[in-house]
């Protein structure tokens, strides 16, 4: 939406970040019952705009599960409105850390 751009009239990157925030949360919250919280974004990397009327679709893909945190690696890609043309725009890596009700970490279940 228009409200989510930069002066420059692309899509602001902080919108572009929560997106792929969610989507890594999305893709990791079966793994564990236990509240997962965003801790670190890591190698984050802006590589073409977003604009208005784009579509964009990010995916993930766990790249390291831990005792108790999850890197997450997201692509962000964009179907152009006019020329329906897909290209990659953002990609970075989000670590999630598994919380008990006392907000400390807490291990996650072993995974076959």
């Amino acid at each position: 939406m228009p409200s989510d751009t930069n002066p420059d009239g692309d899509m602001f990157g902080g919108w572009i970040v929560s997106q792929m925030d969610l989507a890594a949360y999305i893709h990791v919250r079966n793994l564990t019952p236990e509240r997962l919280v965003t801790v670190a974004i890591d190698n984050l990397s802006f590589q073409k705009p977003v604009f208005v009327g784009d579509c964009l679709t990010c995916y993930a893909v766990i790249e390291k599960i831990g005792r108790t945190s999850l890197t997450i690696k997201i692509t962000a890609m964009v179907e152009r409105k006019i020329s329906r043309e897909v290209e990659l725009v953002t990609e970075g890596s989000f670590v999630f850390v598994a919380i008990g009700e006392d907000r400390k970490p807490v291990p996650l279940p072993r995974f076959q």
